[in-house]
């Protein structure tokens, strides 16, 4: 064993130690989407006196947590999101209105003169109050017994509030009362204001101040009759005594105090997910995973036989790296970063199959070059196909995390350590365990035992058919821009199926006891006045609703009907997307979808000719269309986890691409004067057992998720599906032929020879090859 293997073995070994350790020590933290629970993204508003921004927004959301804090949820998340935004989890909370009911106070607490009562059935219609005390402001609003108040311009906001208490008064038999304490300047506001009001006599209404959020009245009480006119009540000495409860009291304190917001907030989303639809997520995950993963290993251990065996190995290897990373890390692992977590274990095998059928080649070219020889020219020469297709799939991660929104982040981020992970698990764990197998003489003298040293059955078959493939490129362009047409017209006949999140609503899914079909469930919702709800099947014979604007009241309403005719009905899911929100959204996808394409072609003109960048990205423009496409005609709905399945198709195609024109790259090179067509097809022949056996790796991952993901996990997977098989297509029949064509428009010589070739064309001789040949 050579100084370079035992160094990678005692990495692996050690990195292993240090996985199996996290592993065993500490849990994973889990998404709302995956332990059930309500998300909430608020929206910082501009005020008339005061701007959303960094600074605001984060003493906003210190105001908002001391709220969170009364409702008593267990580990609420609270953080700020860029300049103006907050997102709000509160694990656990199925019913979010009595979160909204606290969290969503969007107006400013302010104080009032009442300037009398208005007589039953007159007076202006209440009005919204900005809260800014502008001169000649007025507005109309019920007391807490009913009675309409006339109230004068907001005199004090709720930032003055320094401070608001319950307490019980049992010396003066005053019960439960609040107690109001003031910053210096405002306290000066507060004396005047009671100060005027004390100049009325007492049980005049105007002798009130009125105490106002969210354009409600929540107190107005009278001063005091000890109180002099102009005299005022002084900041800490302010008691407001009513026939309070002890619960009434503290949420009228909490309301007072934790009611200053610095900027008003609006509800743009929000989410909420049942514990069971997350506990069989995730189960239904760990299930796909374990079959997935098994039959991946089963696989290339047929085709590879003990190396295969070994990469098998390395691929659990990786399982347990990656997942310690997410758990050390202390990344949120949602449920599409699960199931970017389960994909990126069949995409883990591809530099393994990269590796193995380079040393194919070397075997069958050289066929006396040693077995190790063999493998380490493998590693040498597929080190830049495995760079650079792990490459374009990180910039696809990262476009996922930068540009992405809400659990699709955490797929970003799943996948991105998931192909670091599996690029240490190929070059170090796989590397270190062949390398040791194959300084095995029983290993290298029994070719048919280590699986490289004979040629595969696909290469075999490739190699005696040798067809023409790239003699008319033009043909397989056709045959592509056919396909492409069909998609077009499914996307302009059939229209694309924007989720919710795109375009804003609401989404709500109901478990029920009793069995209740579309067409009741849709009766019964018109009758209750939600005639213009969609209504559809989802899961085992769950109810999905979809409206447009509807707040949480309005959704209690709408479950309460459906349990006419269901019996207890059940939450599983609740999506709710402002229409800000949604247009938000859906152009930062588009530009997502664009900024791909770009970055991708940027990156592939500098890895390579600018003909074969080119023809990369016309395959992925290519595969992202008839992905959409096929949606469109299927009617499958196009949302953010679709969003980021079309993502990591456009990493896998580029990926596929990548590896061919690698190949083409370095053939042309060894072979200047050959016609390219002919560079173009050896390079094709040579790729496919590479391009087949991964592809399979995904499909049955990618075939696990579908049947056993449920809805949640059904539509990504498709999309994935359709991605690779589409991908593999473009990435030979697309790419290769776009390339050709627009070679023919250049007059740029061919690549020259680089220092890693020659490298690769003279492996260093290890120990147990002594250089004699026959």
């Amino acid at each position: 064993m050579t100084r370079a293997t035992t160094v990678r073995a005692v990495l692996a070994a050690a990195v292993l130690l240090v996985s199996v350790f996290i592993t065993l020590t500490m849990s994973p933290r889990l998404g709302l989407d995956l332990q059930g629970g309500t998300r909430m993204v608020l929206q910082a508003k501009d005020s008339a006196t005061v701007e959303a921004n960094r600074e605001t927004t984060d003493r906003t959301l210190e105001v908002l947590r001391q709220r969170i804090d009364s409702l008593g949820v267990a580990e609420p998340v609270l953080t700020r999101s860029g300049e103006d935004r907050i997102i709000v989890e509160l694990p656990d909370v199925q019913d979010p209105r009595q979160a909204a009911a606290v969290i969503g106070r969007t107006a400013q607490l302010s104080f009032h003169a009442v300037q009398g009562a208005m007589p039953p059935g007159t007076g202006p219609e209440a009005q919204p109050d900005s809260g800014s005390g502008k001169e000649g402001e007025r507005l109309v609003l019920p007391d807490e017994q009913g009675t309409q108040l006339d109230l004068g311009p907001a005199r004090l906001s709720g930032a003055g509030v320094k401070d608001a208490t319950a307490s019980f008064e049992a010396q003066q038999a005053a019960g439960w009362t609040v107690k109001l304490d003031f910053h210096k300047d405002a306290g000066k506001d507060w004396t005047k204001l009671t100060g005027e009001a004390a100049c009325h006599p007492a049980g005049d209404e105007r002798r009130r101040v009125a105490i106002v959020l969210d354009e409600k009245v929540i107190s107005s009480p009278q001063v005091d009759p000890s109180v002099g006119c102009q005299a005022g009540l002084p900041s800490g000495g302010t008691q407001i005594t009513g026939s309070f409860s002890a619960k009434e009291a503290r949420d009228l304190a909490l309301l007072i105090k934790g009611g200053a917001l610095p900027v008003p907030v609006e509800i743009v989303e929000q989410r909420t997910v049942g514990p069971t639809l997350g506990a069989a997520a995730i189960d239904a995950s760990a299930q796909a995973a374990l079959i997935g993963a098994a039959a991946t290993a089963l696989f290339i251990t047929i085709v590879y036989r003990l190396f295969g065996a070994l990469a098998a190995v390395a691929l659990a290897a990786y399982g347990v790296i990656s997942y310690a990373a997410l758990v050390g890390l202390g990344v949120t692992l949602t449920l599409p970063g699960l199931a970017g977590f389960v994909l990126a274990i069949g995409m883990a095998v591809d530099a393994n199959v990269l590796v193995f059928e380079r040393a194919r080649e070397e075997c069958q070219d050289r066929p006396a070059l040693s077995l190790r020889s063999a493998l380490t020219t493998g590693f040498q020469k597929a080190f830049s196909a495995v760079a650079d297709s792990n490459i374009t799939t990180l910039l696809a991660a990262g476009l996922l995390f930068f540009l992405g929104s809400g659990p699709v982040k955490g797929f970003g981020v799943t996948l991105g350590i998931g192909v670091i992970a599996s690029m240490f698990s190929a070059l170090v764990i796989a590397r270190a365990l062949t390398e040791i197998a194959a300084g095995s003489r029983f290993v290298s003298d029994y070719r048919g035992v280590n699986g490289i040293a004979r040629p595969g059955s696909v290469r075999t078959w490739l190699t005696r058919k040798d067809p023409e493939l790239f003699r008319k490129p033009v043909q397989w362009l056709v045959i592509s821009t056919v396909l492409v047409a069909v998609a077009v017209a499914g996307i302009v006949v059939r229209g694309v199926d924007l989720g919710v999140e795109f375009t804003g609503g609401r989404l709500v899914e109901y478990s029920t006891s009793r069995p209740v079909d579309v067409e009741t469930a849709r009766s019964t919702l018109a009758e209750a006045g939600f005639g213009d709800a969609e209504i559809t099947t989802a899961g085992d014979g769950d109810i999905s609703v979809r409206t447009g604007k509807l707040d949480n009241d309005g959704e209690h309403a709408l479950r309460t009907a459906l349990a006419t005719e269901g019996g207890e009905t059940t939450k599983v899911r609740d999506e709710l997307i402002g229409p800000s929100l949604g247009d938000e959204l859906r152009r930062n996808a588009l530009i997502a979808l664009a900024v791909a394409v770009l970055v991708q072609l940027a990156y592939l003109a500098v890895r390579f000719r600018w003909t074969f960048a080119v023809g990369s990205v016309v395959a992925l423009v290519h595969d992202v269309i008839i992905v959409v496409g096929a949606f469109a005609w299927l009617g499958r709905p196009v949302d953010g986890i679709f969003l980021a399945a079309l993502l990591t198709v456009i990493g896998y195609s580029v990926n596929d691409s990548v590896v061919v024109f690698d190949r083409v790259r370095e053939l042309w090179a060894g072979n200047r004067k050959a016609p390219l067509a002919t560079i173009a097809r050896r390079a094709v022949l040579q790729t496919v057992p590479r391009t087949v056996n991964t592809g399979m790796g995904a499909l049955f991952i990618l075939v696990a998720l579908a049947v056993l993901g449920g809805d949640s996990l059904t539509d990504f997977a498709l999309a994935l599906l359709i991605g690779i098989v589409v991908g593999t297509w473009s990435s030979v029949f697309t790419a290769v032929p776009g390339a050709l064509v627009l070679e023919r428009t250049t007059s740029a010589p061919p690549p020259v020879p680089g220092r890693s070739s020659k490298r690769a064309r003279a492996p260093r001789r290890d120990h147990l090859d002594n250089g004699a040949r026959v």
